[in-house]
């Protein structure tokens, strides 16, 4: 059986972790998408305030199962 997938790129942030960044953008894009499948990271970044972290932020490639209407 064959199978077709769309990637899409997806940028998420937190306050405590890369992992939340990711967690919470995947958790977000699963309201609407259905069949997520895979997630690679591109990047890891950070945002700074006076020199602390203030967010991670994680840009990734995410795909999932396409439906034809």
């Amino acid at each position: 059986m064959e199978s077709t997938y769309k990637i899409i790129t997806l940028v998420g942030s937190s306050p405590t972790s890369w992992e939340d960044a990711m967690k919470s953008a995947i958790a977000d894009a699963g309201k609407t998408l259905r069949n997520l499948r895979i997630a690679t990271v591109d990047e890891l970044d950070c945002k700074m305030e006076d020199g602390k972290i203030v967010a991670y932020r994680v840009r990734f490639r995410l795909s999932f199962k396409y439906e034809g209407e």
